[in-house]
């Protein structure tokens, strides 16, 4: 038996003090897309902090699955627990299955027709108010959509637009912050500088607000059919200990606001920029759209129709995975292909990084929905990870692929996309793949039937 090694590759380029972290800064994917030129495990130093990559799928696959021994962890979720908590998605392994469990009702897939018609009536509500010949700055109006779509499928009707707005904009300032502070020292990070006031008055002000809202719910003993009674009700049947649990509410209710908006939003938004590249996918969209509606709103029994849609949406994901890059922490010791990792070793994945080797897909960087047609889809469950895998995928995917799928096909029914002149995509560092800058230009499909 071979012994494993401890030397694992260092990417070249690393500098005296701050390592990796310009090109990792400037250029993040052209950082990412060259590693595998170096071995299926590089070693990187971001600052003071290393990580270990994992550039080969099937290791990927291996730290997803094995999530004991690769829990949660590392540079990224150190700092998201700062304002997450102890959530599902940030809690460690022993006690991911309990908060899992409490979670799943509100994601039953009963649930999940109700919620669409909610969805349809707020993404519709924003559309019909965009006119022909309107340049949209596409991000900010993907959150407006995303953002109300998931304050009426969480709290109803019962959350006054003051507070939701309170509540949106303290999520994007933690939220925002998130990237910058963990790439800097702690010692800096916690300096009463004005971004880190901002940062923890934001969070501070945010948890306020849901245990008020958490309150005044438990208060008024009503079931509205949303994603917040759901929750209520399988955690006041854990315990009776009221602190405790409406904490672990409050955490779940803030970790699945930030998933159901900035991370949709961002894949909403790439998804138009790519149609709006490639009409001729568009116009493939449209005939589906037309056909299987006839002008009508979309609903939950549409879904399985709506093929070409649901193509584009898993072949965005694949190339603009919003959760493009994450980390995990090594608790026993572990092999990773001829690799010995110590306890404690920070271990970092990136979907974005896998999606784009061209061992798994012909032409990777290629926009082809067509590429995911049963007789050619890749099969290998390595190859397509956009909300993870293992016992800790999203719990929220396939709201998720509700939502976006008819946000899409509601956008489609009534325009056309088409770029603006000079326009240029600037993904800002952050948490969620985001493509910063684009703007693109309205036309209404009932006015301009002739245009292809």
């Amino acid at each position: 038996m071979t012994a494993l090694s401890c030397e694992i590759p260092t990417a070249p380029g690393a500098r005296p003090l701050v390592g990796h972290l310009l090109p990792f800064v400037k250029q993040p994917f052209a950082f990412l897309a060259q590693l595998p030129e170096h071995g299926d495990v590089v070693k990187i130093r971001l600052g003071p902090k290393d990580a270990v990559v994992i550039c080969d799928p099937g290791l990927t696959r291996k730290v997803l699955v094995d999530d004991r021994t690769f829990d949660k962890g590392g540079l990224f979720l150190e700092r998201e627990r700062e304002w997450l908590g102890e959530s599902v998605a940030t809690c460690t392994h022993s006690k991911h299955r309990h908060k899992r469990r409490l979670a799943q009702p509100a994601f039953h897939p009963k649930r999940l027709a109700g919620y669409a018609r909610t969805m349809t009536t707020q993404i519709a509500s924003v559309v019909d108010g965009w006119h022909s010949g309107q340049v949209l700055d596409i991000c900010p109006e993907m959150f407006t959509i995303t953002s109300r779509v998931f304050g009426a499928t969480m709290f109803s009707s019962t959350l006054p637009a003051g507070v939701l707005h309170e509540v949106i904009s303290d999520l994007t300032t933690t939220f925002d912050g998130t990237f910058r502070r963990t790439l800097l020292p702690d010692a800096i990070s916690r300096l009463p500088v004005p971004g880190t006031r901002r940062y923890n008055n934001a969070n501070r002000r945010l948890r306020k607000t849901m245990n008020g809202i958490i309150a005044d719910r438990r208060a008024s003993g009503v079931d509205n059919g949303d994603l917040l009674s759901a929750l209520l009700a399988v955690h006041d049947s854990e315990s009776d200990a009221r602190g405790t649990i409406d904490g672990d509410v409050s955490d779940a209710v803030v970790t699945f606001f930030v998933a159901g908006t900035e991370t949709t939003s961002s894949a909403l938004s790439w998804m138009l920029y790519l149609l709006a590249r490639h009409p001729d996918i568009e116009a493939q969209l449209h005939a589906e759209v037309d056909s299987v509606l006839s002008g009508r709103l979309p609903d939950h029994s549409d879904l399985e129709r709506l093929q070409v849609a649901s193509r584009i949406v898993t072949e965005t994901l694949r190339l603009y995975p919003p959760a493009w890059f994450f980390t995990r922490t090594v608790t026993a010791g572990a092999g990773l292909g001829p690799y010995e990792l110590p306890v404690g070793s920070t271990i970092a994945l990136s979907p974005y990084l896998i999606h784009r080797r061209a061992d798994l897909y012909d032409e990777p960087d290629r926009f082809d929905p067509d590429r995911w047609l049963p007789d050619r889809a890749v099969s290998s469950p390595e190859a397509l990870l956009p909300f993870g895998g293992g016992a800790r995928k999203c719990i929220g995917e396939a709201f998720g692929m509700t939502e976006v799928v008819l946000a899409l096909v509601i956008i489609a029914s009534r325009w056309r996309l088409r770029t603006v002149p000079g326009l240029r995509i600037r993904p800002p560092l952050s948490v969620s793949l985001v493509p910063g800058g684009l703007h693109l230009r309205l036309v209404d499909r009932g006015v301009d039937k002739g245009l292809k």
